[in-house]
């Protein structure tokens, strides 16, 4: 089963408990997040959609900066409508923990590449730190779910890690990354390929963004639209 060659967010079940310390300190959260807060909210969405939501870091950072957005967490998020989705019960538990009863965050056990949702529900989709969990085809199956989901004219917003800087950065990447991780899950990001399945699943205006260096890899930011109804897929 496909749910089988899911990698948990810390690359060991185990390790779920070290997760969010691990990642202020490994992946410069500071550096990027509040930007990436920013280009998810920017022009007023009313629903956003966390997928691979993980502890609620993020979403919580978007319900604070969005007051009356929907905003939905799925490893399970809630609440601009703010969602949050996350496969991994244990991580979506921490992510209520952490959310506490006043928070408006909807919260959702399920996987990326199967989303529980009807076409056209959120506004903004945005996903970090979690394609590198994904073999190759969850991947696809993954951006395929995000933009099924997405009104049209909606925006996706990815935060992952992308081809390595230099040399240095590659051996940081191979050591850290994917000695946990695997290579199969990472390969392609290695390689810097992950905007081109983002093109590959039909979305439009494929840009990254921000690149920085972090003490697993080189995070970038990348952004993409799903075209609006008579939009050509190859320009204008």
């Amino acid at each position: 089963m496909a749910e089988a060659r899911y990698v948990p967010a810390a690359g060991r079940a185990a390790l779920t408990r070290f997760y969010d310390p691990a990642l202020r300190v490994t992946m410069r959260e500071g550096a990027w997040r509040p930007h990436l807060v920013a280009e998810v909210l920017a022009g007023g969405p009313s629903s956003v959609l966390d997928v691979g939501c993980g502890t609620g870091t993020l979403t919580l950072a978007l319900e604070r900066a969005a007051a009356g957005v929907r905003l939905t967490g799925v490893d399970g998020e809630p609440g601009v409508r703010l969602t949050g989705v996350d496969g991994d019960p244990e991580i979506l538990a921490r992510a209520w923990a952490k959310a506490g009863h006043a928070s408006s965050i909807e919260w959702i056990e399920s996987f990326a590449q199967s989303l529980p949702f009807e076409d056209g529900s959120f506004d903004r989709v945005v996903s970090s730190l979690v394609f590198h969990h994904l073999v190759p085809d969850l991947k696809r199956k993954a951006l395929a779910e995000a933009r099924r989901v997405l009104a049209p004219g909606g925006r996706l917003h990815i935060a992952d890690l992308g081809r390595p800087h230099d040399p240095m950065m590659r051996l940081i990447f191979r050591l850290n990354v994917q000695a946990l991780d695997g290579m199969e899950n990472t390969r392609d990001h290695a390689a810097g390929r992950l905007p081109g399945f983002i093109e590959e699943a039909g979305f439009r205006d494929v840009r990254v963004g921000r690149r920085l260096r972090t003490a697993a890899g080189s995070l970038e930011l990348i952004s993409a639209l799903e075209p609006p109804p008579g939009v050509s897929l190859h320009g204008p």
